[in-house]
């Protein structure tokens, strides 16, 4: 009988210390999450017309999305490579090929959006939340929004841009 209350005892030692353990290690990420996320915010050419997101597996960092010039690629990388607990970064950020073309179809597709009266409001924010990824023509939109009929009136107004092949909507409902 001692040995059985014995026995279980120290498995609930052993299970409270694992489970201390784990709820340590998922602090720490939450803590990295929140300091790369606002790291790639805060980088200072970081625009509506770049995207950027990222994975954490065990202290390695992927980079991901699509800006417009290769030296936010290189200040996003440089921005997060100092943080506690990633030990490894990985750069999968594609530059954006330069075309006046696209540079028109960016700018018709802000004013669309972001002037249309219901979407207004996303236009105040320091960044606003719908970005605007164009690639040869094509838009791409990313980030989030507040309801579904505003993601529905982006991609619609996006969708009313001369010249675009093809409207992508990423947005996701918050």
């Amino acid at each position: 009988m001692q040995t059985t209350t014995r026995t279980l005892l120290l498995l609930a030692a052993l299970t409270a210390i694992g489970t201390a353990a784990a709820e340590a290690q998922a602090s720490r990420e939450d803590r990295t999450v929140r300091a790369v996320r606002r790291e790639l915010l805060t980088l200072p050419y970081y625009g509506v017309f770049d995207h950027l997101a990222f994975m954490i597996d065990k202290g390695t960092v992927t980079l991901l999305g699509q800006v417009r010039t290769g030296s936010l690629k290189r200040d996003a990388e440089r921005a997060i490579e100092d943080i506690e607990g990633v030990e490894q970064v990985v750069n999968n950020i594609e530059i954006l090929p330069a075309s006046t073309h696209d540079d028109q179809i960016r700018m018709a597709a802000y004013r669309a959006i972001y002037r249309h009266d219901s979407l207004e409001r996303y236009a105040i924010q320091a960044l606003p939340p719908i970005h605007i990824i164009v690639r040869n023509g094509h838009i791409t939109l990313e980030g989030v929004v507040d309801t579904q009929l505003d993601k529905t009136i982006a991609a619609a107004q996006a969708r009313s841009v001369p010249q675009v092949f093809s409207v992508t909507d990423n947005l996701r409902v918050d």
